[in-house]
């Protein structure tokens, strides 16, 4: 039998983290690392677990290996406030820490809610996360955006969904588009690579038709039109950001090495 650690970073999540940590109660350990959170955050997580630690932002993949190295165990199940386990996936992950996991770690599918609906299309789903790893073998690799965790040996995947509740609406959505275009450009910017006419206008197109056709969007009807243009949306933002980095008239490319504290993951 495995024994098993959830861990949870956290900053402003008041409206989120109940939800979280009431999803895993049954795992024997749950440890919060906070980001010196202003609202209720830290109160809230302390109704669910004792281990709460409050440090300053050291970074996404920086703070959950911190959050790792403080559990008990070396089985991890990492979990982002805006996220739940849901009844499938603890009952799946519970079966598998009560023998002898096969794998060094394992991918979990993610569904959205959004618009009113779980999103079970587009490049939105499966969306496969490794999130459940032991530590010994696997750790969390930074990006400026979209870290993850890399696992020395075999990974295996799990049939039990992980809900995220990304967004509030269309506005939270935009704005969470923002932050994580302007950040996916530093990065490209930062590995070299630079934006040509193709990235800003015809890969959005490809992308929309990726989305809505390919990959099922217009089985969700409105909603998934809405997000197959947001996505589209995204790319073309993204490139354009990274085009406007490269510019002559663009005096910080250096600002390529700044991140972003806050995020909807």
């Amino acid at each position: 039998m495995q024994k098993l650690t959830v861990t949870v970073i956290t900053r402003d999540e008041e409206a989120n983290i109940a939800a979280a940590l009431d999803s895993v109660r049954w795992a024997d350990e749950i440890i919060v690392v906070d980001s010196q959170s202003t609202d209720a955050t830290v109160a809230i997580a302390h109704r669910f677990t004792d281990k709460v630690t409050v440090r300053p932002w050291p970074g996404y993949a920086a703070q959950k290996n911190f959050a790792a190295e403080q559990a008990s165990h070396d089985w991890i199940l990492s979990l982002d406030a805006d996220e739940r386990v849901s009844p499938a996936l603890a009952t799946e992950v519970r079966a598998l820490m009560d023998g002898t996991p096969s794998a060094t770690g394992y991918r979990i599918p993610r569904v959205t809610n959004h618009l009113g609906r779980w999103i079970r299309s587009t490049d939105w789903y499966p969306d496969h996360q490794l999130r459940l790893y032991d530590r010994r073998r696997a750790r969390w690799t930074g990006r400026l955006v979209h870290e993850s965790v890399t696992a020395e040996g075999p990974v295996g995947r799990l049939r039990g969904e992980l809900q995220h509740y990304a967004y509030r609406d269309i506005a939270h959505h935009l704005q969470t588009m923002d932050r994580y275009t302007t950040l996916a450009a530093r990065q490209m910017y930062a590995d070299g690579r630079r934006a040509t006419w193709v990235d800003v206008l015809v890969t959005p197109r490809l992308t929309f038709f990726r989305n809505y056709i390919l990959r099922g969007g217009f089985r969700d009807g409105m909603a998934g039109l809405v997000i197959s243009a947001m996505n589209s949306y995204y790319v073309g933002l993204k490139f354009a950001k990274l085009w406007e980095l490269c510019s002559p008239s663009t005096s910080t490319p250096h600002a390529a090495g700044a991140a972003d504290k806050t995020r909807s993951s």
